[in-house]
């Protein structure tokens, strides 16, 4: 039997499915779409149901490719039924996509799920006047605690497989769903909401949200900076103490020297690097992030940035695009399809690659740490930090208003945002998902990112030419071009090799500054220092290398993740060209204001 799953946002579907399907599920796009889609298999006495995890939705009446994915598949029949997911506590606003689905289809059972918060706020649901009213099946459970899943399956199995659409009942859809909800429905305490109201008052606030957010921002950021370097140390030594069993094991199998060398100390050495740097943050920044999410408070910066980037002739989603790039751009990116409006779902993956992804907060904290911050606590490091993430942000709104009024032009489409009830998170689910849905899958596509940076780079540092190495030819040349950009052709070249992974910037200027042939453990931080500046730094470099950093082409993961989501070579081209020139000007003019001021 085929399950189609649908419901509105926040309303607990993802975990309905994940409960039922367990460990056996899979992931893919939609025909024809860029959507992906999550099917998954469930066995019951004796039956086995494929289920479909559609994406949500508010309306039937599509705005978006994922909420045409949805419109279709209800309007395709070609289900056996249908489950539609229903916040118990808002019942009445679930209730309009509940009565469109059955405009179209008999084939529903309406699943009534976080009974558990409605009964914390006291508030009923008459489940049997709702079942006669609706002539469907009324399921209530408790999804994440796993409560009335069996009589879910229950009533899949009995769904009458024979209803038709000359069954079916018009409904006029707010009205009727205002009229049935009076009817159910009873209010014990009618201050419910009055909490949430409270929280809302003072977190969207007009003088308080952006302060909110920004500490909230600091707070994320300087826990990342507390326990990143700890663990990073930790990966680091476990993974390089593999090195030597490697290179032996090699030597063992008779491979020619240049070979073994190629893949341990290039190969080998980079992939170590950019798992023991970029893994440590993301498993500490996604679970936050994904923290806030659970919480309800992502949704609230949206509705905040709303009137910002309606200035810009864009949409307050593009926020949680935004916020999705601090973990990983290509996910930003990727998020972008939550965007109704093409025009401005392609401005929300040009200008993703403003907000720095976790490969490149580690140079950014190491550059803050030896120059500009040299005394100073976390939390002070943490300040600094945040102040050049406001910058990024500044940028996204000036250069996404100069798109709007170029390549882009067109008025800010609206858009309906829930803003969900503020929940209790479940630290444990919070840190299964972050991990698994999002730090494997970015650390993934990093790693094969870097297999042939890693031979690359090894290549350039020791193939000769004249008696000069590649790299040394190749920052010879971009030299003068990167002094008038407050850096040097060493740094510039760096950043041009760190394409494929952001992580390895610092270890490829220290390769090519001590004229090694391979990737080395970075020194102590005041070693790496006495170093740079031997080499000509000063803190105006490191506060361009800062910029550049902040400021750059996007890594290979987020350019083929643009190329994929867009299906255009022009766009992605453009997200490579639009920062690239930007982190440029923005260098130049650091350069040019830094001399004036000293």
């Amino acid at each position: 039997m085929k399950i189609g799953l649908i419901g509105n946002p926040n309303v607990g579907k993802s975990t309905i499915f994940n409960a039922l399907t367990g460990m056996h599920q899979h992931t893919g796009n939609w025909p024809g779409k860029t959507v992906v889609k999550a099917s998954g298999v469930k066995k019951y006495q004796g039956k086995t149901y494929l289920i479909e995890d559609l994406p949500g939705t508010y309306s039937l009446k599509a705005h978006s490719k994922e909420e045409e994915v949805t419109r279709d598949f209800v309007h395709s029949n070609n289900y056996d039924a249908l489950i539609v997911v229903c916040d118990a506590s808002a019942l009445e606003r679930n209730l309009i996509l509940a009565l469109q689905v059955l405009n179209v289809t008999n084939k529903v059972i309406l699943c009534i799920n976080l009974i558990d918060e409605a009964k914390k706020k006291k508030i009923e649901i008459n489940y049997e006047k709702l079942e006669k009213i609706l002539k469907i099946p009324i399921v209530p459970v408790i999804a994440r605690k796993k409560k009335g899943l069996d009589n879910l399956l229950e009533s899949i199995s009995k769904i009458n497989k024979n209803n038709s659409k000359s069954k079916l009942n018009t409904f006029e859809i707010s009205n009727k769903a205002r009229e049935i909800a009076l009817e159910v429905v009873t209010y014990h305490n009618k201050d419910c909401f009055k909490k949430d109201r409270i929280i809302d008052k003072i977190v969207t606030s007009k003088y308080l949200s952006i302060p909110i957010m920004l500490l909230m921002l600091l707070f994320i950021f300087w826990l990342t900076i507390v326990f990143t370097n700890y663990f990073s140390d930790i990966l680091y030594n476990f993974l390089f103490s593999f090195e030597k069993p490697l290179l032996n094991f090699l030597e063992f199998l008779h491979i020619p020297v240049t070979i073994i060398n190629m893949l341990v100390y290039g190969l080998f050495r980079v992939l170590a690097w950019v798992v023991s740097v970029m893994l440590p943050p993301m498993a500490i920044f996604f679970p936050l992030f994904t923290l806030l999410e659970d919480l309800g408070y992502l949704p609230r910066i949206a509705f905040c940035l709303d009137k910002c980037f309606k200035k810009c002739a864009s949409c307050g989603k593009q926020a949680l695009t935004m916020a999705m790039g601090f973990g990983c751009n290509a996910v930003g990116v990727t998020g972008a399809r939550i965007i109704d409006s093409p025009r401005e779902r392609l401005m929300a993956i040009l200008t993703n690659v403003f907000v720095p992804c976790n490969g490149r907060f580690p140079l950014i904290i190491s550059m803050i740490t030896m120059f500009l911050v040299t005394t100073g606590t976390s939390l002070l490091k943490a300040l600094i930090l945040t102040l050049f993430i406001v910058l990024g942000i500044f940028i996204t709104f000036v250069v996404t208003k100069i798109l709007s009024k170029t390549l882009l032009k067109g008025i800010p489409s609206s858009f309906t945002l829930e803003l969900p009830s503020y929940r209790r998170p479940e630290i444990l689910k919070i840190i299964i998902r972050s991990i698994f849905d999002r730090t494997i899958f970015v650390l993934k596509r990093a790693v094969l990112a870097s297999i042939p940076a890693g031979i690359i780079i090894w290549l350039m540092a020791n193939v000769m030419i004249n008696g000069n190495t590649l790299l040394e030819i190749c920052s010879n040349f971009l030299n003068p071009f990167a002094k008038v950009m407050g850096l040097d052709g060493v740094i510039l070249l760096a950043f041009l090799l760190a394409f494929p992974a952001n992580e390895i910037v610092i270890p490829i200027i220290i390769m090519s500054y001590l004229s090694l042939g391979q990737l080395i453990e970075t020194p102590d931080l005041n070693v790496l220092k006495t170093l740079f500046i031997e080499n000509g730094w000063t803190t105006l470099t490191a506060i361009n290398v800062i910029l550049f950093s902040l400021i750059h082409f996007p890594c290979l993961t987020t350019v083929l993740t643009i190329k994929k989501e867009t299906g255009s070579l022009k766009w992605t081209f453009l997200s490579i060209v639009i920062p690239t020139i930007t982190g440029i000007i923005i260098c130049i003019l650091s350069t040019q204001i830094y001399n004036l001021v000293m």
